[in-house]
């Protein structure tokens, strides 16, 4: 289709907690329309929208709130999981999304104590209404001559974490590590319709030459623009023409980058639900956790006896930074 454009977003969930996976996620869509939540308003709509249906796609934390369930961020997910081919509704499970959605995590999740992959998929979302929403984004995507190219997770347990930390002595070399291997997945992609990448922005960094250079290793990473607005990148060298933009609440302005947001936050939700269910059958009584600073001590010390008792360390379970 001539005039069409790779829309790529990224956004994490879980990078500041000290127990439980961070998740990097991203989307991709092919498009000659930069607003997609203008080429899918018959099936999608954004958080200042009136609730009519349509599925909601915006920032994770208006979409889900801690301690209210999974059931509306499920519902609005579930059905963009399906369309990109990650997953199906029939006597399905949270491993077998994650064999799809996440297979360079696969192997580090099934070295985790408390991960077994057999919670029901969905969790809590209707099946017939997931089915009606993919339906309905489906039909609106053909309508606006709109490709699903793909929605890829990179999931990082504190084994891999700490791990990561202690070699490159910074926190931000996790981020940096799955952004390139999300990237290297888009890159995948035959076709070689342009990139436009948007990342979220966090904390105040500017300068991201290094890291992106890491993810294209064949290219030559030019910075047009470093400052705290936003930074943007060029990558030469390469087979299509690369553009990446950071910029602070990205989710407001990439539809990509909102979606990421939503999936990432579901996939640490949903394993945390894997993760508290775990301990809680080994510790009677204990308090399920988020696994943010604060409460995060109070459910490690609660947990100290089945640690000991299962003989795992400390270093597999708690974040260094």
């Amino acid at each position: 289709m001539t005039g069409d454009v790779w829309h790529i977003g990224v956004d994490e969930a879980g990078y500041g907690p000290n127990l439980g996976p961070f998740v990097m996620s991203v989307v991709a869509f092919r498009s000659p329309a930069a607003d997609l939540w203008d080429s899918l308003k018959t099936a999608v709509r954004r958080h200042s929208d009136h609730e009519d249906g349509r599925v909601l796609v915006a920032d994770s934390k208006l979409v889900h709130s801690s301690g209210k369930g999974l059931q509306l961020l499920e519902s609005c997910v579930g059905p963009f999981l399906r369309v990109a081919g990650c997953a199906n509704y029939a006597d399905s499970t949270l491993g077998d999304l994650l064999k799809h959605l996440s297979r360079s995590s696969h192997a580090d999740l099934h070295a985790e104590c408390w991960f077994h992959g057999k919670t029901g998929f969905p969790v809590e979302a209707d099946s017939a209404e997931l089915d009606a929403q993919t339906e309905r984004i489906q039909a609106a995507s053909e309508n606006a001559g709109l490709s699903f190219g793909l929605i890829q997770s990179a999931i990082v347990c504190p084994p891999r974490f700490n791990a990561l930390i202690e070699r490159w002595d910074s926190k931000a070399a996790v981020l940096g590590i799955c952004l390139a291997d999300l990237l290297g997945e888009c890159l995948k992609t035959p076709a070689k319709e342009p990139f436009e990448v948007v990342v979220d922005k966090h904390g105040g960094r500017n300068s991201y030459s290094a890291l992106l250079q890491h993810a294209f290793p064949d290219g030559m990473v030019l910075a047009r623009e470093e400052g705290a607005a936003r930074s943007i990148y060029e990558v030469r060298g390469t087979s299509r023409k690369i553009n990446i933009t950071f910029m602070p609440r990205a989710e407001q302005a990439s539809f990509c980058v909102a979606l990421a947001s939503m999936v990432s936050k579901y996939v640490r939700e949903a394993l945390m639900g894997e993760f508290n269910r775990f301990w809680l059958a080994k510790t009677p009584g204990l308090k399920p956790t988020a696994g943010y600073p604060g409460d995060a001590e109070r459910f490690f010390r609660d947990i100290l006896p089945a640690l000991a008792g299962l003989g795992v360390s400390k270093e597999k379970i708690w974040r260094c930074r």
